[in-house]
């Protein structure tokens, strides 16, 4: 079991930047493939960047490569999502994820977060 808490959201300007952190509990945080996922009211949720476990291999949305960087500190257990050039369409709920699977596509995932609130003014 592992659980995750997500901590960095809040309000920016457009052009600014955010870092989110996702926090996992329990000893297996290295194995897993991370995730960080977004949604807004009415939509689907929709797939941001992906990290594996063992060797840190990464994925991106076509929107957001560039201006993320998704990164991990297993000896912390945390995953991060840095947030440059952010824009208004950016504003979402954000999502951390955990697999075991080292698939970087897909939303299966096994474990989610409560997710964190990101609002990019313009």
């Amino acid at each position: 079991q592992v659980q995750l808490v997500e901590s960095g959201g809040g309000l920016v300007q457009a052009g600014g930047s955010l870092r989110l952190s996702c926090a996992a509990s329990g000893r297996t945080f290295s194995r897993y493939t991370m995730g960080w996922f977004r949604q807004t009211p009415g939509k689907e949720r929709d797939f941001v960047a992906a990290i594996s476990g063992s060797d840190s291999r990464k994925s991106y949305a076509d929107s957001v490569k560039g201006r993320f960087t998704i990164s991990r500190d297993n000896a912390k257990n945390t995953l991060y999502l840095q947030m440059n050039s952010l824009k208004p369409e950016d504003t979402a709920v954000y999502s951390c994820a955990a697999r075991m699977t080292s698939m970087l596509t897909g939303s299966n995932y096994d474990y989610w977060g409560q997710g964190t609130q990101v609002s990019v003014s313009s």
